[in-house]
């Protein structure tokens, strides 16, 4: 089981932090837990394609968390060429409505898909690519979820909750994923202290949570509910049990060595597993390896 984060920053602009995005690699699948803006050219950095992706899953539904969507599905379909099973994608509702607005004739992609499927210029790379016969579109699979449900891949498990974030106006999802090898639990954008993420992720190996803000900055018991900070993450860690906790989401302003230090000091005391400020391409560890011996 391999986890690599695509994606750890937020909606604002930032070359350093691309939008969220997380790929976990376990058996022959290739799975991502949403697609931010720029988490696609991560997932190229990293040495993956959109080709290789089987499974979505999507949190919510705030453009941070989605807007590379369609760049998958579209990449993915193209390069594919007609030769690969359809895009398995799991999220809230609306998602299947978003993906009829995005690939559907009448879509925000359905000139282009058009094209492609008539053009003889298309066609011809179609074919080049390994095509044969008529083109289909592409039709990613939705299937749309809610807290309590449980979708079994092959050698997989994800477990669907629910965070505190942005309802009602956006059902926000958390996912966990299970297998003989580890256990991943992905909070979506949950903050404060919410037994839903403790129960979700209690004796995770990794839990993935937003770091969003400085405790005591907060400018409303609504922002905390909804965004969280670094104590009330340290405390949704030390709830649940879990070994090591990641950090992302992460603003520019306490994105610095003087924040980052004192952060993490005070998390310590109340948390008392690894804790990791992630980074854009990084690869945790699901599962620690005993030190070896240094000679």
């Amino acid at each position: 089981m391999r986890l690599t984060l695509l994606g750890t920053g937020t909606p604002a602009p930032s070359l350093k932090r691309m939008g969220s995005g997380y790929l976990v690699e376990t058996g022959g699948d290739t799975i991502v837990f949403d697609h931010g803006p720029g988490a696609h050219h991560r997932l190229l950095e990293a040495g993956r394609r959109a080709v290789d992706v089987t499974h979505c899953f999507l949190t919510h539904l705030h453009y941070d968390h989605c807007m590379d969507y369609a760049r998958l599905v579209m990449n993915r379909w193209d390069q594919g060429a007609g030769e690969l099973e359809e895009l398995q994608v799991f999220g809230p509702p609306p998602t299947a409505r978003m993906t009829e607005l995005l690939f559907s004739p009448e879509g925000v992609y359905g000139p282009d898909i058009e094209a492609r499927t008539r053009h003889r210029c298309s066609l011809d790379i179609y074919e080049a690519r390994g095509g044969a016969g008529e083109r289909a579109r592409p039709d990613p699979q939705v299937r749309e979820v809610g807290p309590g449900d449980v979708v079994e891949g092959k050698d997989w498990r994800v477990t669907v909750g629910e965070g505190w974030h942005f309802q009602p106006y956006l059902q926000c999802l958390a996912f966990r994923i299970d297998t003989d090898e580890g256990s991943v639990c992905y909070s979506g954008d949950s903050g404060g202290v919410c037994p839903g993420i403790v129960e979700l992720a209690r004796g995770a190996d990794v839990l993935i949570h937003m770091n969003h803000f400085f405790t005591g900055t907060e400018p409303s018991p609504e922002y905390r509910r909804a965004c969280g900070n670094h104590m009330d993450t340290a405390e949704v860690a030390a709830e649940a049990g879990v070994a090591t906790l990641v950090l992302t989401h992460i603003t520019s302003q306490i994105d610095t060595p003087v924040m980052r230090s004192r952060i993490l000091r005070e998390m310590a005391p109340v948390f008392g597993g690894d804790i990791v400020w992630g980074e854009d391409l990084m690869e945790v560890p699901v599962r620690q390896a005993a030190l070896g011996r240094i000679d």
